[in-house]
């Protein structure tokens, strides 16, 4: 998965002489995580909510009219942004992009193109990315295996069970936060299958004759009008 592919595309940006108060007013009336500062199509800096916010708070601590004018009249974007911020590149993959911001504790990236800010990446996009990934706008049901040992063709043996049960397999997600090395050398992990079927059970009676028990079953909520 790329980065281009799931970022947000023509992002907005202020140059760095922008007054703090705009930039929260944009980032309000548009419901935006941080806003690149651009100057002269040059990357200079990030603002964010929490640059925001943490402001606010110093403001309204002091109680200061002096400070709150400074804050609404004169403070600039150049004063608060974070300098140099932290970039990942259109082709990288969503991967590196997750790692990075792990562990830089960054929840959001401009995305470059050469010099040219293209996007942006935020917790926003990862989240979106995720419910695609669960099938959350589809109709579909799932279940959620105790930890497999993940040797050779048992992801292949489990999917021929699940489709053999009559349900149509649409995804296989390993989950690596449960990894733990077997006396084999193989990983186990928990792994969630999602699938369309009428009835889910058929599915984990299947899985459970196979040998590989269900820790959780899932179905997607459906919403009626009133």
């Amino acid at each position: 998965m790329i980065v281009r592919n799931w970022m947000k595309t023509s992002p907005m940006t202020i140059p760095s002489d922008t007054l703090v108060s705009e930039a929260k007013r944009m980032l309000s009336e548009h419901s935006l995580h941080a806003l690149a500062v651009v100057d002269e199509g040059r990357l200079r800096g990030l603002v964010t909510r929490a640059n925001m916010l943490r402001m606010g708070h110093f403001v309204l601590r002091t109680q200061s009219p002096d400070e709150l004018d400074f804050f609404v009249t004169r403070l600039k974007v150049r004063d608060i942004m974070v300098r140099n911020p932290a970039t990942v590149q259109a082709e990288d993959t969503v991967e590196h992009c997750l790692q990075l911001g792990r562990e830089l504790k960054v929840g959001q990236f401009p995305v470059m193109e050469g010099s040219q800010v293209v996007g942006i990446i935020s917790g926003t996009e990862m989240f979106h990315l995720a419910a695609h990934l669960l099938g959350a706008w589809e109709r579909r049901t799932g279940v959620t295996l105790e930890p497999v040992k993940l040797g050779p063709g048992v992801l292949g043996k489990i999917a021929d069970v699940v489709e053999a049960a009559g349900a149509v397999l649409q995804a296989i997600y390993p989950l690596r936060r449960h990894d733990k090395e077997s006396h084999e050398g193989f990983p186990e992990k928990k792994v969630i299958l999602r699938f369309q079927i009428q009835n889910v059970e058929d599915v984990v009676s299947a899985l459970e004759i196979a040998g590989f028990p269900v820790s959780e079953i899932g179905a997607k909520k459906q919403t009626h009008a009133a």
